[in-house]
């Protein structure tokens, strides 16, 4: 599976391009997965090198961070069975890094904070009066 097309590749650049922006706070743009384990990767820019993200890693120790990691790392681990890591094909968010990061602190994984965070995302939200008078 190649981990970014060329779609994905040119989100990342652009939340790295606005990287310098006083508040910066984008959502996740793809997740990474390892199919045997909990280790887990939400990144939301990639550098100019092409290879180095940034964003969320979770290697399944409990302990989620905010780092870099390189894609060719990654896309060279080979896993049991003759599996590799792989993207979540069906990850989709709108709701920033930093409150991913922070969920996934409190609750100790991506996969955890991902339950909560989708939860959150899918409620309903109820409509406010348009009329100052109601």
């Amino acid at each position: 599976m190649i981990l970014l097309t060329p779609e994905l590749r040119a989100a990342l650049r652009m939340n790295a391009d606005r990287s310098d922006e006083h508040v910066h706070d984008p959502a996740p743009v793809v997740k990474l997965f390892s199919p045997l384990g909990a280790a887990t990767w939400l990144a939301t820019e990639l550098l100019d090198d092409g290879d180095t993200l940034f964003g969320l890693a979770d290697l399944g120790f409990g302990c989620p961070e905010l780092s870099y990691f390189s894609l060719g790392e990654i896309a060279r681990l080979h896993l049991p069975f003759g599996l590799t890591i792989e993207r979540d094909t069906g990850f989709a968010t709108s709701t920033g890094l930093s409150v991913w990061a922070d969920t996934a602190r409190r609750v100790g994984s991506i996969q955890a904070a991902q339950s909560i965070i989708w939860r959150i995302e899918s409620a309903p939200v109820p409509e406010l009066p348009t009329d100052p008078d109601e």
